[in-house]
């Protein structure tokens, strides 16, 4: 590569912060033009061509990338301690492709209309709201456990291989009724992370690649979670960058799965999030709730923290941290708080369509 094209990418890095400034102030336009009529043609496309490649490609190249960038650290050493400036010049190159590569590709999703606004919907609710929903969702799950077990204190069984889960979801994406084409999931790419053991490290479920457009699940997280963070992240491969919203769509395309044990582990899924909403804003209502769940569904909970608990290590914080600030400057103001913002969603989506 040539100095002046060298040159010329790497001053267009600010022209293109300056440009996503700039049109992040017009959803309606990013809805319109981009995540309802460019990005469905561009995900498709490559999830034509990847999908059904068996594993992570998009794991596969971060890897290579690594190898390479350390590669041409030590390579280069010496003309990075005596060409500062021209290599911090190749590197600015880098990162202007990667940041271009990113909101082509996906990253212009985080700027369209909230979901709440596409579906009529209220994005707040009351601590009696909430209670009230809860308490319905308790109701719900006690009753689904029962049936599937024949005992209030025995955990549902999910007898399934990650890709059955995977082709289960994948075949049966229907989050809201027919009608609503957002929601199509042609070409599925759907794949369990090679990282699955660093995500866990790391205090993640899964994670779309922005590049491969490839919805990677952390294979290690207990089966009764896997189904709905699997939808989640088909949430996000569909153009629903925000986590809130990612986690609502998620949650209902378990919840009108054909099989009853992924739909307990939507209803599971959405409990665990009202419960902790609720108990953040008023634990004697959070007590009287958790008081009427089932020990089988406690039990569910209670090796999820531990799953949890026993992967603790002292980067996690800073990963979350990074994760944290990343969401905040992508148009999520509550950072990784936003994923329990979910349950305004849920009680104003079951508001209009009870459970």
């Amino acid at each position: 590569m040539n100095y002046r094209l060298k040159n010329a990418i790497a001053l267009s890095l600010p022209l293109q912060i300056l440009l996503i400034r700039w049109i992040r102030e017009y959803p309606e336009i990013i809805e319109k033009y981009y995540s309802r009529g460019v990005y469905p043609l561009i995900s498709s496309a490559i999830r034509w061509a990847y999908g059904w490649i068996p594993f992570s490609l998009g794991d596969i190249l971060y890897t290579l990338l690594l190898f390479i960038s350390l590669r041409y650290l030590y390579k280069h050493r010496l003309r990075i301690r005596t060409k500062p400036l021209s290599f911090l010049r190749d590197l600015t190159a880098v990162l202007s492709i990667a940041y271009f590569s990113f909101h082509l590709l996906w990253g212009l999703n985080y700027y369209r209309q909230p979901l709440y606004q596409t579906l009529g919907l209220r994005d707040t609710c009351t601590t009696e709201e909430l209670s009230e929903f809860t308490s319905i969702l308790v109701e719900k799950t006690n009753q689904l456990q029962q049936e599937l077990t024949g005992s209030d204190s025995i955990q549902v069984r999910f007898p399934f291989r990650h890709q059955e889960v995977f082709k289960m979801v994948g075949a049966e994406y229907r989050p809201l009724p027919a009608g609503h084409s957002d929601f199509r999931y042609p070409n599925p790419s759907l794949k369990g992370s090679i990282y699955s053991l660093a995500l866990t490290y790391m205090g993640y479920g899964g994670y779309l690649n922005p590049f491969t457009l490839e919805a990677q699940v952390n294979q290690k997280i207990p089966m009764f979670r896997f189904p709905v963070v699997s939808c989640h992240e088909i949430a996000h491969q569909l153009g629903y960058a925000a986590e809130n919203e990612a986690n609502f769509i998620g949650y209902l395309a378990a919840l009108n799965h054909s099989d009853p044990r992924i739909h307990y582990a939507a209803l599971s899924y959405a409990l665990g999030y009202c419960l902790s909403e609720l108990r953040m804003l008023d634990e004697s209502l959070f007590k009287e709730a958790y008081s009427k769940v089932h020990p089988g569904i406690k039990k569910d909970f209670e090796e999820l923290r531990d799953f949890w608990t026993a992967y603790e290590n002292p980067l996690e914080p800073i990963f979350k941290m990074s994760f944290n600030a990343f969401l905040k400057a992508n148009n999520q103001a509550e950072g990784i708080r936003s994923y329990n913002l979910v349950v305004s969603l849920l009680v104003a989506y079951h508001e209009t369509t009870p459970l």
